[in-house]
């Protein structure tokens, strides 16, 4: 570690780790937009990427009955809609449930927090194009029981979803408190959110109150663009809670690259890690911002996670892959890998996980 003292959370971890000389922090190019600084990123050319959606086969396959994908992809009713009294009661635990997509919500450490909040039907600036989902929210926000704090990934319209944004303002206010990758917190304000802490990578910070919990935003490697002229002005990152019985780690959209060894380095073992296994098809397009199930389970290795949920997929049709073909090849890379295949587990939309901290760290 870098000479000079740091700041340190009530937990012990210094809440900036960007004068460490073996982190990768964030970069801006010339015109001050954020770069992805490891050679794993090479973004395709328009022309590949026309020719390969236009040549490659869509094997999405999604039903078109519903209660075929009732069968096959049921949506649960949350515990928390019938018992909202036990929401954030978990002990020593951490409870995730999957509300689909990359939304989770996460009770850990006295804290509710909510990861990419995503409740409209269209991934897209307007109501009536864009990707739509095939699989309905499992709840409302106005059922959320309680909720003190939401972390973004990033910009992209399945992550950051103005409707949604607004919604939890009306119904949580000024007690709600928002995590933005840099660049993002003007846009958070402007959509009405009074609470906002923009962070940079490696950089932490927490919430009034509960000093024992330490918000880190950490790296991953994709992209920003919500206009045609927004490309990258605002940072994008995964995210790191350690509080002193728990740590969660959410990868928000990444691709694979080297950085996930440096987060399981400082943060690791995680008891709970959420990490992406779908949208990676056609690869040539997909493989620098997307991980296939493959790599999901790499990124479960290096983090060093007890366990993972398995989060985007089975929600919005994004890629060319067929709709539950992700689960399948991420339990066969478990295997192949030598892992218990049940520590990197999927969930029904609307369905909970609790992960006792205690059992997590004595197999350790």
């Amino acid at each position: 570690m870098a000479e000079g003292p740091l700041v340190t959370a009530g937990n012990n971890f210094p809440l900036d780790y960007r004068q460490e000389q073996d982190v990768t922090c964030s970069r801006r190019d010339s015109r001050g937009c954020f770069v992805n600084p490891w050679t794993t990123w090479q973004f395709p050319s328009y022309r590949l990427m026309a020719r390969l959606f236009f040549t490659e086969k869509n094997n999405s396959n999604v039903p078109s009955v519903k209660e075929v994908l009732d069968r096959v992809l049921p949506i649960l009713k949350p515990y928390f809609v019938q018992r909202p009294d036990q929401c954030g009661q978990t002990g020593p635990s951490v409870r995730a449930t999957w509300l689909g997509h990359a939304t989770v919500l996460v009770e850990m450490e006295g804290l509710v927090v909510l990861t990419d909040p995503m409740f409209s039907q269209r991934a897209s600036p307007v109501a009536f194009i864009g990707p739509k989902r095939y699989r309905d929210p499992p709840c409302t926000i106005e059922q959320i029981p309680r909720l003190d704090a939401v972390v973004i990934s990033h910009t992209h319209y399945d992550h950051l979803d103005a409707d949604s944004v607004a919604a939890l303002n009306v119904r949580f206010g000024s007690g709600l408190h928002w995590f933005v990758p840099l660049g993002l917190g003007e846009w958070m304000q402007k959509a009405g959110c009074e609470s906002v802490t923009e962070l940079d990578w490696w950089v932490g910070s927490r919430i009034p109150g509960h000093e024992d919990v330490t918000f880190f935003c950490t790296p991953a490697q994709h992209w920003c663009k919500r206009t045609p002229l927004d490309d990258n002005k605002a940072l994008w990152g995964s995210w790191t809670i350690v509080g002193p019985h728990c740590h969660f780690f959410f990868a928000g959209d990444t691709g694979y690259c080297s950085t996930f060894k440096e987060i399981g380095k400082r943060f690791g073992p995680f008891d709970l890690a959420a990490i992406p296994i779908g949208a990676y098809l056609p690869r040539g397009i997909m493989k620098s911002q997307h991980v296939d199930p493959e790599e999901a389970v790499q990124i479960h290795i290096d983090i060093q996670a007890k366990t993972s949920l398995a989060i985007h997929w089975g929600t919005f049709a994004l890629a060319y892959e067929h709709y539950l073909e992700p689960p399948a090849r991420l339990r066969e890379a478990m295997v192949n890998q030598g892992l218990n295949p049940d520590k990197f587990f999927t969930l029904h939309h609307g369905d909970s996980r609790m992960i006792n901290h205690k059992e997590t760290h004595s197999s350790s």
